[in-house]
């Protein structure tokens, strides 16, 4: 059975001593809670928030990581950087980052690719714009996204991968998808790992929604068979709209 998973991005949001203060709230309150936490700070905030996390089950990640190792690349982060901070966990393909910044499926499947051989674990974000859902594009969307996203990853990877669902449209925009919409594609992005790893792959692989995910419409979305957990934004900012969304996961 596979456990629900709940994260936090915190995006570009939250100094060191803001996420620090954040953090130790969510883990006085999460304690004991039997749901798999994770949150994202930006890259200057994580020192502070690993240490504000210590003694919890809770992960921090990064929200994003270089295909490449080190050298000449300012502005960068490597996976070397990330862990030695104790940091394992990273957002890959995040829409922002296509869109703002234009990492395509092949730049993404890069990052996929060396973070796993770094031993990462990775929360792949894949999704369609309002356009493209409109234009009946969705399924090939998707399909790409994952099976380029996925390419030469082995089915024992698979057990470090999650995939998240963001329908580009929903982030940050107060737009959800339906709950039978967002399930909807969860089953079609299920089918696709299950053709190209088998059903056991299939059925063991977390898939998150992402979209204006708050505690108002958590419940509904998380009740869904294919929907494992969410990829929270603006309401992960606050432990009073973060922490009931983990406990809905519990209902």
């Amino acid at each position: 059975m596979r456990k629900p998973y709940i994260a936090g991005n915190w995006k570009m949001n939250l100094t060191p001593s803001e996420g620090a203060k954040l953090a130790a709230e969510l883990k006085d309150q999460l304690k004991g809670v039997d749901v798999k936490v994770m949150i994202a700070p930006s890259f200057v905030t994580l020192p502070a928030v690993v240490e504000a996390v210590k003694g919890s089950n809770i992960i921090v990640a990064a929200q994003n990581v270089s295909d490449k190792e080190s050298g000449a690349y300012t502005g960068e982060v490597s996976c070397q950087m990330l862990k030695d901070l104790g940091v394992n966990d990273v957002i890959i393909g995040h829409s922002e980052r296509r869109s703002y910044y234009g990492e395509n499926d092949e730049w993404i499947n890069r990052k996929v690719k060396y973070a796993l051989s770094q031993g990462m674990n990775i929360d792949l974000c894949v999704g369609e714009t309002l356009d493209e859902r409109k234009g009946g594009h969705l399924k090939e969307v998707l399909s790409r996204q994952i099976k380029v996203g996925l390419s030469d990853v082995s089915a024992k990877d698979m057990e470090r991968i999650t995939i998240a669902y963001e329908p580009v449209w929903a982030i940050g925009t107060g737009m959800t998808a339906t709950s039978d919409d967002a399930d909807d594609a969860h089953a079609y992005i299920r089918g696709l790992i299950e053709s190209l790893y088998g059903k056991t792959v299939a059925e063991n692989t977390i898939i998150q929604y992402g979209g204006s995910v708050k505690a108002s419409n958590a419940k509904e979305l998380l009740a869904r068979k294919n929907i494992d957990g969410a990829l929270v934004g603006g309401a992960s900012l606050s432990a009073d709209k973060f922490v009931p969304i983990v406990k809905c996961a519990l209902e």
